[in-house]
C-alpha cells in the first residue's frame, strides 16, 4: 500500500469544479484528505460542508482558518457541525494568517500570535469535550459555557507554522503541524527539531507543496508553479522574511524587488530550475509522482499538494491530471 497524500484545493477552482474534483479523488484510497484554505476568497467551513456531501471517505481539513477573525467558540462550533455532517472526518487547521489580512480586511489588531495560538488550541480542545468551560487567558476568556452540539472529544487540531516560535507552539499543544514554503534543507531541520520535542508517533507532520501537473505540457506546469512561488514570496511578508534566512536570500530579494517595480511576470524570471526543484512539484504525472516520493523521504508524514492547474486551449483550468496522481 502506498503512503497517502492530501490535496489543498487552492484558490483558483470554481465551487462546482471543487465538488467534481473532490468526488473523483475520494475514490482513490491513496488520498488521505482534502484541505480548504481561507484568505479573502472562499470561506472554508461552508466549502468543506459542501464537500462532505459529495465524499464518503477522505478526511476534510481547514488549511487554514485564522485565529483572529473567529473566536475559539466559533471555530469549535464550525468544527463540530462539519464533523457531524461528514461522519467524523474533520481536521481543524489553524493559523495566524498575515498582518495585512487580519488588520486591513478584518479590522482586528494582529498581536500576540504565539500566545493567542496556544490559547486557541487549548480552549478549543476544552470546548470540544461537551463540558462547561472556564478558561482565563491573555487573549481568550470563556466563562462557564458549554457548547450545545457535540461530536468527537478529540477532533484533531493542526497548527500552521513558519517560524521556530510557532513550530514550538504546534509541537507542544497541537495534534499536528502544517508547514509551507520551505526548501528541502530547511524542511529537514524543522522536522528534526519537531521530533526532538515531540516523539508521539501520532503527531502529524504535514507539508503543503505548490503543485502543478500537465501531461500535455509539463513546461507550462512548471511556469504555473513558478508563478505561484513568486507570488507568495512577493506578497506575503512572513514568507519573504523566512526565506531571506535561507541560501536563496539573493534570489528572494530580486523576486521581491522586481515584483514591486515591474510586476509578477518580471519577478518570475528570477526563479531557477534549482529553486523550483527545491520548493514545488511540477511537470507530467510521472514527474510529479517521482517528486512526491522525494519529498516523502525527507520525513513528511503527509504531503498536501496545493492545486495550481494550467489552462487548456480554451482558457479553462485543467485540473483532471491532478486526479491521476498517486494511484
Amino acid at each position: 500500500m502506498k503512503e497517502k497524500i492530501g490535496y489543498s484545493i487552492g484558490s483558483l477552482l470554481k465551487s462546482r469544479e471543487i465538488l467534481e474534483f473532490a468526488s473523483i479523488v475520494d475514490k482513490n484510497e491513496n488520498i488521505h484528505s482534502i484541505w480548504a484554505p481561507e484568505s479573502w476568497g472562499k470561506e472554508a467551513f461552508s466549502t468543506l460542508g459542501a464537500l462532505s456531501q459529495v465524499t464518503k471517505r477522505v478526511k476534510l481539513g481547514t488549511s487554514i482558518v485564522n485565529i483572529y477573525s473567529r473566536s475559539p467558540a466559533t471555530i469549535g462550533m464550525g468544527g463540530i457541525s462539519l464533523d457531524n455532517l461528514s461522519d467524523k472526518r474533520v481536521i481543524l487547521g489553524l493559523g495566524t494568517s498575515t498582518f495585512v489580512l487580519v488588520e486591513n480586511l478584518h479590522g482586528i489588531k494582529f498581536d500576540k500570535p504565539l500566545i493567542r495560538m496556544k490559547e486557541y488550541v487549548q480552549s478549543i480542545k476544552l470546548l470540544l469535550k461537551s463540558k462547561k468551560v472556564n478558561y482565563h487567558g491573555h487573549t481568550v476568556v470563556i466563562r462557564n459555557f458549554k457548547l450545545l452540539e457535540h461530536s468527537r472529544d478529540d477532533i484533531p487540531i493542526y497548527v500552521a507554522a513558519v517560524n521556530p516560535g510557532m513550530i514550538k507552539v504546534a509541537t507542544k499543544y497541537a495534534d499536528g503541524i502544517i508547514l509551507y514554503l520551505k526548501p528541502k534543507d530547511e524542511l529537514k531541520r524543522a522536522i528534526k527539531s519537531i521530533k526532538i520535542v515531540n516523539q508521539n508517533q501520532e503527531f502529524m507532520k504535514a507539508f503543503v507543496i505548490i503543485t502543478s501537473v500537465s501531461n500535455k505540457d509539463p513546461t507550462k506546469a512548471a511556469l504555473r508553479a513558478a508563478r505561484t512561488l513568486a507570488f507568495y514570496i512577493s506578497v506575503s511578508r512572513i514568507y519573504y522574511e523566512s526565506l531571506m534566512k535561507t541560501k536563496y536570500k539573493s534570489v528572494v530579494e530580486r523576486i521581491y524587488s522586481d515584483y514591486n517595480k515591474y510586476g509578477l511576470a518580471e519577478s518570475i524570471r528570477n526563479i531557477t530550475d534549482e529553486m523550483l526543484d527545491d520548493f514545488v512539484i511540477a511537470g507530467s504525472i510521472n514527474d510529479c509522482n517521482s517528486q512526491i516520493k522525494r519529498w516523502k523521504k525527507i520525513g513528511i508524514d503527509l504531503p498536501i499538494l496545493q492545486l495550481n492547474p494550467v489552462k487548456d486551449t480554451n482558457g479553462n483550468l485543467n485540473y483532471k491530471d491532478f486526479t491521476e496522481l498517486w494511484k
